[in-house]
């Protein structure tokens, strides 16, 4: 399997070598030439496997380069009971008739960043081994990627971790789950901006080609093909525990601000899974949910990004959206990149001539705010006695919407995006309960922290970067 840029102006790669780049030097995402079809056979074949060897069976697919017993042993030492709290590694448990949760937060920092970002570590090392290299990671985090990249990274030989996020917009608990790791290879940076200032940040410097190759830049962000080619695999996990047979067709409902997990759900759709829709629940951030409903596609520039009580959400440039519609456009590259440029210049594109294929993959968006998310944990309780985060209650507010409109889209699987715990505040004013935590994270909040504020400037952090590997 080779990989090419969503721009079309990028020489072929291999899965390695995509894995340590990031964002393509010609300012596309890099993804595979073709997605592999998955036939009716091969879905009995995988039905009932246990998570790791699905993944194995899936992961084979794309990272072809990776002999198939290293490759075993990556996912093996990734997806482990220990590591996610469970054998299953991502239950499917049932809210109501046909309403369902697939849980994705038992990793280590407790948010579903953990399933792709563990494996992301162990492969980032296998390779860097292989290559005799070293990495240094610049990402950009709304609240889980940080603390996930950082926990499956720490202590890695050859990689440092700068991870910025934007000031004071996290949760206490988000925080504080970043800034204590004391690791001399995990440099955290607080910017003066939100989060889409931290992510043009990113952008820059891959952009910046001569500071790349001599900082051996890469990064963990949703750009990272090897994050999404991860994900692809519980959408996968979670049809097979939500049905009886591969007659059978589900819908997933996905809180989304960067398209990146339900980029990957597009894909396992576009591999074969029986997925009937793909539903993007969106904050008052609703970019997404403007785009796919209307046409039009307007990134919202950092001021009128609106800091809400789902953080991770409030991002207003969707950066995985370019995957999904290079696709949609019959994988033309030139128009691509000329939507794209357009955006850069006007700061929006018309979607307009490709309605008719959005509505024909599958997706539909919904939106929620601050009330209804409130109502929909307090809810969620009352009724099922399952405590829940802001962010999955913006799913399961959409999908429940959607539901009492469409008696039959069943069964329909809420991605679940992170444990109650990271979000306490907004919990407890919805049900006056203090969210249950994992006892290594009970005084979190307490710990000594280790973090550099800085402003929204690219050159502040190549500096910063240049002192750090001096």
């Amino acid at each position: 399997m080779k990989y090419i840029s969503t721009r079309g102006a990028t020489d072929r790669k291999t899965f390695g070598e995509v894995l340590l780049m990031g964002l393509a030097p010609d300012g596309g995402l890099m993804l595979p030439e073709h997605y592999p079809q998955i036939d009716r056979a091969t879905l009995d074949k995988w039905r009932g496997l246990a998570y790791a060897d699905l993944a194995f069976e899936i992961m084979r697919l794309f990272a072809t380069d990776i002999p198939e017993g290293n490759l075993r042993a990556i996912i093996n030492r990734t997806y482990t009971a220990e590591a996610f709290g469970n054998a299953e590694i991502t239950p499917v448990r049932t809210l109501s008739d046909g309403l369902k949760i697939q849980a994705l937060s038992n990793g280590p920092t407790l948010a579903f960043k953990d399933m792709a970002m563990q494996f992301l570590g162990n492969a980032f090392e296998y390779v860097l081994k292989r290559e005799g290299q070293t990495l240094n990671i610049v990402g950009a985090t709304s609240g889980d990627t940080g603390s996930a990249a950082e926990y499956a990274l720490r202590g890695k030989e050859g990689i440092h971790v700068f991870m910025m996020s934007p000031e004071g917009k996290m949760s206490a608990f988000q925080r504080a789950q970043m800034y204590s790791l004391q690791d001399e290879n995990i440099h955290n940076i607080a910017v003066d901006g939100m989060f889409d200032d931290c992510q043009d940040i990113v952008k820059a410097i891959q952009n910046d080609a001569a500071f790349k190759e001599k900082y051996r830049i890469g990064t963990v962000n949703s750009i990272n093909w090897g994050r999404v080619m991860a994900q692809v695999v519980y959408y996968f996990a979670g049809y097979f525990k939500a049905t009886k047979s591969n007659d059978e067709t589900v819908s997933f409902c996905v809180p989304s601000g960067n398209f990146g997990n339900v980029c990957a759900g597009h894909i396992a759709k576009q591999m074969g899974l029986p997925i009937r829709r793909l539903m993007v629940a969106t904050n008052e951030n609703d970019v997404l949910y403007e785009a796919l409903q209307t046409g039009h596609y307007r990134a919202r520039p950092a001021a009128e990004v609106e800091k809400t009580s789902s953080p991770s959400m409030d991002i207003g440039k969707a950066s995985n959206f370019e995957r999904y519609l290079y696709n949609l456009s019959g994988n033309n590259a030139a128009q691509t990149a000329a939507r794209w440029k357009t955006l850069a210049a006007d700061g929006a594109i018309d979607l307009q001539p490709l309605m008719d294929a959005i509505r024909a993959s599958g997706f539909t968006a919904g939106r929620s705010d601050h009330a209804a998310r409130l109502a929909t944990i307090r809810e969620t309780y009352q009724l099922y006695n399952r405590l829940i985060d802001p962010h999955t209650a913006d799913g399961v507010y959409v999908a429940k919407h959607w539901r009492a409109e469409n008696k039959s889209e069943r069964p329909l699987i809420c991605l679940e995006t992170a444990l109650p715990a990271k979000f306490e505040a907004t919990v407890r004013e919805a049900t006056g309960l203090r969210a249950p935590r994992p006892a290594q994270f009970e005084e979190i909040e307490e710990a000594p922290r280790r973090v550099t504020v800085m402003a929204n400037d690219v050159s502040a952090l190549k500096d910063y970067i240049r002192a750090a590997l001096a």
